[in-house]
């Protein structure tokens, strides 16, 4: 007979719950494994209390680990989700209080910068939110993430699913170092599954190899790379409608920024560093790179140059 846990159980059993959610198994039921258990109660027609008791048991001891790595998003509870104007579905999967920065009245955030980045790592958005809650870096976290194809077995489980990571009108840390703290402080950001640059034989910096059917070959080299992994069809519709969406949301002006650089410098000169864009005098639409000389984010793929450029 199998105990019943709950939020603050510290056992193997919960390392057993874990494992069949595809979480790591550290054997601590905290936030995270309490979302999880939730969910999968939803997914099955079982009370969403997040206490695993003998029913939740009895239906989890029946799924293999792999299954349970994806929970069908089409079981979501409405209050799990909601539609923008622009017939898009944001799913809401919050970080854990203290993960992110609540913001309120006397301390508004007032967003006047969308910027683009990559989460380079695996396909799944929801795993993104979860490492997020997970790690000792403080409250780092964009407020969207969009899934994206398995680069190694070319599943689309998760291809333009998008996630909000925290409720609207509160904010996470996602520039790093610039030369405007106004503009880490008042920007929203979205990460996009994608393993980003590819050596010459499809290796990923972790050292995978990237499905073939996903690599993006650039007429042109970005930051000395010329293979990308892809950015999926759904990947680049469920973009040109969240900026569109956010822009009118924030009242942000998408044409300013990333387009002009990209009409003025061309693709791959326009996706790169911008020493006017790091000192936060550019307020628009903008990728990570164009602030930071250090990163490798989002890349000038033809695909997604068109929809800036369509803007």
């Amino acid at each position: 007979k199998m105990r019943i846990l709950k939020r603050g159980d510290k056992n193997p059993d919960v390392m057993k719950v874990q494992q069949k959610l595809g979480l790591t198994p550290d054997g601590d039921f905290g936030p995270i494994t309490e979302k999880h258990v939730i969910r999968f109660q939803l997914t099955n027609g079982l009370t969403p209390d997040g206490i695993v008791g003998s029913e939740t048991w009895s239906l989890m001891l029946n799924f293999g680990t792999r299954q349970m790595d994806a929970i069908d998003e089409d079981n979501d509870l409405s209050s799990q989700y909601f539609n923008t104007p622009y017939d898009q579905i944001i799913h809401k999967y919050y970080l854990p209080d203290g993960e992110y920065v609540k913001r309120n009245k006397s301390n508004p955030v007032d967003n006047k910068w969308i910027f683009l980045h990559h989460t380079a790592g695996n396909a799944n958005p929801y795993a993104c939110v979860d490492m997020w809650g997970r790690d000792t870096r403080g409250r780092v976290a964009t407020e969207f993430i969009l899934g994206g194809q398995n680069h190694r077995n070319n599943s689309d489980e998760y291809d333009g699913v998008m996630v909000q990571a925290f409720p609207e009108g509160n904010q996470g840390w996602h520039l790093g170092k610039t030369k405007s703290g106004i503009m880490n402080r008042n920007s929203v950001g979205i990460e996009i599954c994608n393993m980003g640059y590819l050596d010459n034989n499809r290796k990923t910096y972790v050292g995978s190899t990237c499905h073939a059917d996903q690599v993006c070959e650039l007429p042109e080299a970005f930051k000395g790379r010329l293979y990308w992994h892809n950015y999926s069809d759904k990947q680049l519709k469920e973009i040109d409608k969240w900026i569109r969406w956010v822009g009118e949301r924030d009242e942000i002006d998408v044409r300013i920024g990333l387009k002009q650089y990209i009409k003025k410098y061309g693709p791959t000169k326009g996706f790169g560093y911008q020493e006017e864009a790091c000192q936060g005098k550019v307020q628009g639409l903008l990728t990570h790179t164009n602030v930071r000389n250090d990163k490798m984010d989002c890349y000038p793929h033809p695909g997604l140059v068109d929809l800036i450029m369509s803007l």
